[in-house]
């Protein structure tokens, strides 16, 4: 018996790495799972059904329940398909975890405009269409039995959306988007009874094998393994079970042994002036705070281009 019995579940690229990870720890946990993927390759190219097939496979002969699913998340009508799938096939949905996503790395002036789209298009609509037809159906059932209902909706970011990792302009502004987009759902769906949350992992994945970031996410000899993949996705576990139901509007980092909860932005500094600002009188106010600061470099350490 697990905290999930009876739970319907969808992961998003669940075939490999991450999602795989996330849909056996829901499994373990007693859900029923919808494996979504495309099977594409590191860069969003190809297709595959086998690799998803793989993974419901595994479910099945570890006693769980799973079925496929192999529509693109960033089509409208495929991912209407995949929560209509769910319900269908299982009765419902509880639970929707996002992680779909591939990488074209590049410094900004050598990337091309179809590398950003199709970056864009897969992290962040890629997110928004199941979320779009998981909200209806968790507000319409909500709304139909007049009280609330169970629902988690839990989305993939990175910290790259915080540093903005140079070569990932694409990226990071579609992670930045997500966030966005699931601190807004987690103000309208509370009252429903549906927490909406954001994990930052730090794993190590086919998006983080090759490339400038390689060598930081490279596994070690002997040790504890601080990027594994199975050190993130309990925290998802946790925040689809029913002992989260207090959880929700919060960003998440996790790896290693450790989880961080990051802090919501807020006012650095607050200057006023008792006329309307001018170039002079706001280098007379803001220039000194600034003389007292450097430039903001934060950010991944990455060759010089």
């Amino acid at each position: 018996m697990g905290d999930l019995d009876g739970r319907v579940a969808i992961v998003t690229g669940a075939a490999r790495g991450l999602g795989r990870c996330e849909a056996l720890q829901l499994a373990s946990q007693g859900a029923r799972l919808v494996i979504n993927d495309l099977g594409v390759k590191r860069d969003g190219s190809g297709r595959d059904e086998e690799p998803a097939r793989a993974v419901v496979e595994e479910i099945r002969k570890a006693g769980g329940e799973a079925i496929p699913h192999f529509g693109d998340v960033a089509d409208w009508n495929d991912a209407q398909s995949l929560i209509r799938t769910a319900i269908d096939s299982f009765g419902g949905l509880d639970v929707l975890v996002n992680n779909a996503g591939f990488l074209r790395d590049a410094m900004p002036w050598n990337m091309s405009e179809q590398d950003f789209d199709d970056v864009v298009r897969v992290h962040l609509k890629g997110h928004f269409c199941p979320m779009r037809f998981a909200l209806s159906y968790w507000r319409d059932t909500a709304k139909a039995k007049g009280s609330p209902i169970y629902g988690r909706l839990i989305n993939t970011a990175s910290e790259s959306y915080l540093f903005g990792n140079p070569p990932q302009f694409n990226y990071a502004a579609a992670k930045a988007g997500i966030v966005s987009m699931t601190m807004g759902a987690a103000q309208l769906l509370l009252k429903y009874g549906v927490t909406a949350n954001v994990f930052l992992p730090r794993a190590r994945t086919r998006m983080t094998d090759s490339g400038p970031l390689a060598a930081i996410f490279r596994k070690p000899e002997e040790g504890f393994d601080v990027f594994a993949v199975e050190n993130a996705t309990p925290l998802v576990g946790y925040l689809a079970s029913p002992r989260a139901e207090r959880i929700s509007g919060y960003v998440f980092i996790v790896w290693n042994k450790e989880v961080k909860i990051v802090s919501r932005p807020g006012i650095a500094a607050t200057f006023q002036s008792a006329e309307r600002w001018d170039p002079d009188s706001l280098h007379e106010a803001l220039g000194p705070h600034f003389e007292k600061l450097e430039p903001v470099k934060d950010g991944y350490t990455v060759p010089a281009a």
